[in-house]
């Protein structure tokens, strides 16, 4: 059976930039960091007090207000960034009404949840009782819901689920919903993650595995994919989604397309909870897959959005994964890290790098990896767009994520051509 092409007709996002697809790509390009000090709750006490937090966000008409109140951020997120991406797809007014709905579908995932409603529903229990409790609390934390709202709000009957793996969430999601393409359970697809996890207890946790920098003093200078001076990821929230669509039903509605998504893979470390495989192992057998899925040579790829969290471990055995695969090409490519500037969004992790990726082959600028100030020496052979944006007409950009549990995504877009 002849697969049918997949193009990418619409990008959605909330970010610490905003929510508009072009403007957080212009900020990017300029070097910009979106890193803050945390001010959303009292963390005086904790190692880290700074993130990539989204503010100045009002779910405006995407959301009715008096819903918009109750439920939880990351719900709020994935409307907005849902019927965002929908619009730049040109699925609105008439276009959405006549949208065969049975053939449209949704996968947002979370890596997290509704942490904020899990707080504030366990503290109403210690402090006031049970009977105290909402009975949105359930719905509001499981984390299909967002998906499943933005289905109601919009009729999509089509298949509709969420995934939940760590930081590789939202690269899992995209990747499924191609799955349903192709497998011709549908025709439309909104896929990508939300992430809110900017409260007490969401902070704590990773505060207390120590993953994250505490370099509280200098938040824009936190966030260090590759130097020597890295010590941990930043934390960042917001949603991240990408309508795809079949080749054809694209063009028969006359739609804007962005990129073609050529293929993508997922796999698993099989290793440890929390650390990657320090050969790199399953990063690497990863992108061999995508790669044969893709059915293009590997010299075709010239740019990598890497994971790149700046963690002390993780950023130098993604390099060896690519060093493993590619080989001699790596002097051919450029490689960047968006978490630079607007930290580690979890679970929409994977949906960020693809709207970076799919902006730089749109553009033909790819952002820079800022703070670069003290490279690894084993990157030498790299060029990882240290400080300043650069040019680069993309043949093929792919995007890893990976999550714990050992979990790895990863995804393939290029430029669509007739």
């Amino acid at each position: 059976m002849v697969r049918k092409r997949i193009v990418v007709t619409g990008m959605g996002i909330v970010s610490c930039f905003g929510t508009d697809v072009d403007e957080f790509y212009k900020q990017l390009l300029a070097g910009k960091s979106g890193i803050v000090p945390i001010e959303e709750f009292p963390c005086s006490d904790y190692s880290t007090r700074i993130a990539g937090a989204v503010r100045n966000f009002d779910t405006g008409d995407y959301m009715e207000k008096k819903q918009a109140r109750r439920v939880d951020p990351f719900i709020r997120y994935t409307m907005v960034a849902g019927k965002k991406a929908l619009e730049s797809a040109g699925l609105t007014g008439e276009a959405l009404a006549n949208l065969d709905k049975t053939r449209a579908g949704i996968i947002i995932g979370s890596g997290m949840g509704g942490m904020s409603v899990f707080y504030d529903g366990v503290e109403t229990i210690l402090t006031k009782g049970v009977r105290r409790l909402t009975p949105f609390f359930v719905p509001y934390i499981i984390t299909n819901m967002g998906g499943a709202l933005l289905a109601i709000d919009l009729g999509f009957m089509g298949p509709n689920f969420s995934i939940s793996t760590a930081c590789a969430t939202s690269s899992y999601s995209i990747h499924a919903a191609a799955e349903q393409i192709w497998q011709g359970k549908a025709d439309v697809m909104l896929c990508g993650g939300s992430e809110a996890p900017l409260n007490p207890i969401g902070v704590a946790g990773f505060v207390a595995i120590k993953a994250m920098s505490t370099r509280n003093e200098e938040p824009e200078k936190a966030s260090r994919p590759w130097d020597t001076g890295r010590d941990g990821f930043v934390m960042g929230e917001g949603s991240g989604v990408l309508v795809l669509e079949t080749l054809e039903h694209a063009l028969a509605r006359g739609a804007p397309i962005y990129a073609e998504y050529l293929g993508g893979a997922v796999n698993c470390d099989a290793y440890h909870m929390t650390d990657p495989r320090e050969d790199g192992a399953g990063v690497a057998l990863c992108m061999e897959e995508a790669i044969a899925t893709a059915g293009i040579a590997k010299e075709q790829i010239n740019y990598i959005n890497a994971h790149a969290t700046a963690t002390p471990t993780g950023d130098l055995c993604e390099l060896a994964a690519i060093r493993t695969v590619f080989g001699p090409h790596v002097k051919n490519m450029k490689v960047n890290g968006t978490k630079s500037m607007i930290g580690h969004t979890l679970g929409a992790a994977g949906a960020f790098g693809s709207i970076a990726t799919i902006q730089a082959i749109l553009t033909s600028k790819l952002h820079p990896t800022i703070n670069l100030d003290h490279p690894e020496p084993s990157t030498a052979d790299f060029n990882l767009v240290p400080h300043k944006a650069q040019d680069l007409t993309v043949t093929a950009g792919m995007v890893n994520a990976f999550g714990f549990g050992g979990h790895n995504a990863t995804l393939i877009f290029a430029p669509y051509r007739s």
